[in-house]
């Protein structure tokens, strides 16, 4: 199975958890990642294409093969920081 997901990549929890308060009331998740992302993708608001299980870190994978499409993750810790991860499509 592939994934077709966007993130919101930040550098600590405090942040992504002020992210997922504007989400939830009413925020657009691509112009937030346009915003305030931290890696290369924000410019795309998030895009990430699809991808298969194994690409990505394995906190990252843990949450995104089992989001259900349109849903927004609570914060997910990596190397890299504080993602917030949509999945879009599943195939």
């Amino acid at each position: 199975m592939q994934v077709k997901a966007s993130h919101i990549l930040v550098n600590t929890q405090a942040e992504a958890i002020a992210l997922q308060k504007q989400l939830a009331t009413g925020a657009k998740f691509e112009e937030l990642a346009r915003k305030f992302s931290k890696c290369p993708s924000g410019a795309q608001g998030g895009d990430l294409g699809f991808f298969g299980k194994g690409q990505m870190v394995r906190e990252f994978d843990d949450v995104v093969f089992t989001l259900p499409v349109g849903q927004v993750s609570a914060p997910v810790k990596t190397e890299f920081g504080f993602h917030l991860i949509k999945v879009t499509a599943k195939k």
